[in-house]
């Protein structure tokens, strides 16, 4: 079988590059260590280098967030240039503006070959709002810069599930195509869907938990999780909602999502596992216990033992595996326990394996895991809601890009 049959979205191998003017959209969201404001993890600059190498006979301009306005990872995007000059051993201009005329200008005096690289683009307000693909393409920011390209390149796969003008609103006005790494997410994913098959087994941590609730119900619905294993910050909210856990989490619209958790416990009481026992740290130590055991100060660091054997044999009996988010504070030593030994059992289990999110792909390779996985994915949210059979916003402007190709 071809394939390129399963990509319903036009790619680079579709067009002629040479000398056109084109907007990459990329996510190169990276962790930023909020001590020295420096990238600490480039996995995600890296995976952009392969669309800039095919697209060396063009003028390309790339553009990605960095961080939400307000948090602590809200930077400009100087030193991802710096970091991308380096792993390519070659130029990256930068210009430290988004759409004004400093912009403008750059993209206008670019020569074949060149590479500049915008702002931040949530500098720019629009870009912090959700429109419908027809609004979006009426923004500042596409109007203004739309006809200074030829082309719009999406590549920015953990970015696909929001429809931000740069995402939704250039394929409106310009042809779009799928960068590699789109390219490669949505065949293989097409593809591991296609044979995937019961039991799923779902295992959730990280801290995004307004976005997880609504992708686990929509995973259910759809006949994607059979056991949803939660860990992290939100098995701590479904653990507050069980009332397991007594203190507030301090975490926003708490009360919420704590509420939303207790309806889906009540609507599939089969389905959800929490942890039995946990790791709190005391001064510095590793301190495991019960979850009754816990004190109204505590604050779980990591998952316990007995949790993590109940969590292993669920995966042990899936036929497909989904993991997304780490089980804890894993980037200290003494609570990587969890999300290593959770990483394990799935690598050695027999089921299609799926996992997701920048955290887990660096602990994969930190193990020597990741040859042992069907599919690694730095997306986290938005791979959680393409598993649902939901359409993306950034995959479905690019089905609509490529029929208003094919029909001219």
């Amino acid at each position: 079988m071809d394939n390129r049959k399963v990509v319903k979205v036009l790619t680079l191998d579709d067009f002629d590059l040479k000398g056109k003017t084109v907007f990459l959209r990329v996510d190169m969201n990276c962790p930023i260590d909020p001590e020295t404001m420096e990238i600490s993890g480039t996995k995600r600059i890296e995976e952009a280098i392969e669309t800039l190498q095919s697209l060396k006979d063009a003028k390309v301009v790339v553009a990605s967030h960095q961080g939400r306005v307000g948090n602590n990872d809200y930077t400009g995007m100087d030193r991802h240039a710096k970091v991308l000059e380096k792993l390519m051993n070659r130029e990256i201009k930068y210009v430290e503006d988004v759409i004004g005329e400093a912009a403008q200008e750059a993209i206008r005096n670019l020569e074949n070959g060149d590479i500049l690289l915008l702002d931040n683009l949530r500098l720019c307000a629009e870009e912090n709002y959700e429109f419908t693909p027809e609004n979006a393409a009426k923004t500042i920011m596409v109007t203004r810069l739309a006809k200074l390209f030829d082309l719009c390149v999406l590549d920015s796969f953990p970015s696909a599930h929001r429809s931000h003008p740069s995402i939704v609103g250039f394929p409106q006005v310009l042809p779009a195509c799928a960068g590699r790494i789109v390219e490669r997410e949505v065949r293989n994913l097409d593809e591991i869907m296609t044979v995937a098959k019961a039991p799923h087994v779902i295992v959730l941590g990280g801290s995004k938990v307004p976005d997880r609730l609504e992708a686990i119900k929509l995973l259910i619905q759809n006949g994607r999780a059979d056991h949803v294993l939660l860990t992290g910050l939100i098995g701590n909210v479904f653990m507050r909602a069980q009332a397991r856990v007594k203190s507030s989490l301090g975490i926003k619209r708490e009360e919420e999502v704590v509420a939303k958790a207790h309806t889906l416990i009540g609507e599939y009481p089969d389905v959800f596992a929490t942890p039995v026992d946990i790791a709190i740290d005391k001064e510095g130590e590793r301190v495991e216990m019960d979850v009754r055991e816990m004190g109204k100060g505590d604050k779980i660091f990591d998952l316990g033992p007995k949790t993590v054997e109940y969590y292993s044999k669920l995966i042990a009996g899936a036929g497909t595996v989904f993991i997304s988010g780490p089980a804890g504070f894993f980037e200290k030593e003494n609570f990587s326990y969890g999300t290593k030994s959770l990483l394990s059992a799935v690598a050695n289990s027999m089921a299609t394996t799926i996992v997701s999110g920048g955290h887990l792909t660096t602990a994969l390779k930190q193990q020597g895991l990741a040859e042992k996985i069907n599919h690694i994915s730095t997306a986290g949210g938005a791979l959680v809601l393409y598993l649902t059979g939901e359409k993306l916003p950034m995959i479905k402007a690019l089905e609509d890009a490529r029929t208003r190709h094919q029909s001219k």
